[in-house]
């Protein structure tokens, strides 16, 4: 009996598990009344088994014959002599078990577990606290391991925002910087013209005191200074209202009732007269004064006509930032989990992000990269007054642009009439090129020039074939 409860756990050390045939609802029913889904289960009962018999698990030699029994149908499935061991005449226990395997006939492999498992419990009360016990165990594991996930997970998105607030912080600085350069050149360039008309007037008027003196002659340099940026603003942004009127011309000759003409709608910011107090800062400055970075002048009669959503266009765009870097991959990953920031755009087609300015920002950044190909990229601005600040994405194909430019091209035509063109005037800021994105991140940032509508263009229409995967990302800074 010895020898034969010793070649018992023997053969269950190496026991795999096929595939079998139970039922999804069989399979369920395990899972809630133990904890374990069957194949689980049935290691688990196996290893109690080798490790409780003879000590806490006192069987019978019948008992321990049909156990065996099926964990031989779990393994090999129905009795077979090839898998079989050969056994003697004499040798009575190996006669046995090959018995009791024959007596199973066809019983699936599945069914053969969870009879072991039945049989098991119903032997030793002790198998059922012994799986609840590795239940709560595997529980508790669990809990553990999606707790480390959730951690992980927090630390790297905290991490990513705060190399994204740096960046921006860092890419403001740099904007700051070269605006003051580029002050300081214009003032220094200014008083150099002016620094001996300056001298001779403030002798002049003081002629026995330098501070005196030197005073007058900063006020004199900063008036001129705020005289001469005021200029230069306001010849662009006559410049500006000439191309505006043109687009317009011609609508406004063909159809006078539907649409005042340019000229009405806007006009030009009242000229500083010399000696004013009024200050006012360039649109290269962050100098604190009355006009906003490329917005108009704070006082000016520009107002927009009464039913329309259109602003006038600024005086002057800055240019934008243009970066990359190399991380792709860890990007990707962090966007992807948001399905919109995911676009997905066909061969031939040409995807508008549109981003209207927000009341409290006053830069927008802008990251993207794409899958295994290049793609065209371009920023435009549209002065018009936005109802939301939402991000919403358009995808046209290439047809529906041809569609529009053939109505543009009807226009002159008089036997079809002329249509009020009412788009909003736009700037282009960025003209479109392709970018190696499915390289590197392509990033960029640009102040806002005032109340409007930013356009990212993701071009398409070059590619015959292949459709290109966008992930992006836009947000602002105060």
């Amino acid at each position: 009996m010895a020898e034969a409860e010793q070649s018992l756990v023997n053969g269950v050390t190496n026991i795999s598990v096929h595939g079998n045939d139970k039922s999804k609802e069989d399979g369920d029913e395990f899972a809630k009344s133990w904890g374990f889904n069957l194949p689980e289960l049935y290691k688990l009962a196996v290893r109690f088994f080798k490790e409780k018999d003879g000590k806490a698990l006192k069987l019978t030699y019948k008992d321990k014959l049909r156990l065996v029994a099926y964990t031989k149908q779990a393994t090999y499935g129905k009795y077979r002599n090839d898998v079989s061991p050969e056994v003697g005449f004499l040798d009575v226990v190996g006669n046995d078990r090959r018995q009791a395997w024959q007596a199973l006939g066809d019983m699936s492999q599945s069914t053969a577990m969870a009879e072991f498992v039945k049989q098991l419990d119903s032997l030793c009360p002790l198998f059922r606290p012994f799986t609840e016990a590795h239940s709560a165990e595997k529980q508790e594991q669990q809990r553990k391991k999606q707790e480390e996930e959730d951690r992980l997970r927090r630390e790297a998105e905290e991490k990513e925002r705060q190399r994204r607030e740096e960046e921006a912080q860092k890419q403001l600085e740099l904007q700051k910087q070269k605006q003051l350069e580029q002050e300081m050149q214009i003032r220094a360039a200014l008083n150099q013209q002016t620094a001996v008309q300056f001298a001779q007037y403030a002798q002049q008027q003081y002629p026995n005191n330098k501070q005196q003196q030197d005073e007058l002659i900063r006020q004199l340099q900063e008036q001129h200074y705020q005289q001469y940026m005021q200029q230069v603003y306001q010849q662009q942004l006559l410049h500006q209202q000439q191309q505006y009127q043109q687009m317009h011309q011609q609508a406004s000759n063909t159809a006078p009732t539907q649409q005042a003409p340019a000229s009405q709608q806007m006009a030009p910011p009242p000229t500083q007269q010399p000696g004013s107090q009024q200050s006012e800062t360039p649109p290269q400055t962050n100098v604190n004064s009355n006009v906003t970075p490329n917005g108009p002048v704070e006082g000016t009669t520009e107002k927009k006509q009464e039913g329309e959503g259109h602003v006038p266009p600024p005086a002057l765009l800055m240019p934008a930032s243009i970066w990359t870097r190399k991380d792709i991959q860890s990007f990707k990953d962090s966007v992807k989990h948001c399905q919109e920031n995911v676009i997905k755009i066909g061969s031939l087609a040409t995807a508008t992000v549109r981003v209207p300015t927000h009341e409290d920002g006053t830069c927008l950044f802008w990251e993207f990269a794409t899958d295994y190909y290049d793609i065209g990229f371009g920023v435009y601005f549209e002065w018009t007054v936005s109802p939301s600040t939402t991000v919403s994405v358009t995808v046209s194909e290439s047809s529906d642009e041809e569609e529009f430019d053939e109505e543009q091209d009807t226009k002159n035509d008089v036997e079809q009439g002329a249509k009020k063109d009412d788009r909003p005037p736009t700037d282009e800021i960025i003209p479109v090129y392709r970018r190696d994105c499915h390289e590197e991140v392509y990033c960029g940032s640009h102040a806002y020039p005032g109340q409007g509508v930013y356009l990212l263009k993701f071009d398409n229409s070059y590619s015959l074939w292949r459709s290109k995967t966008l992930y992006y990302r836009v947000y602002y800074s105060r």
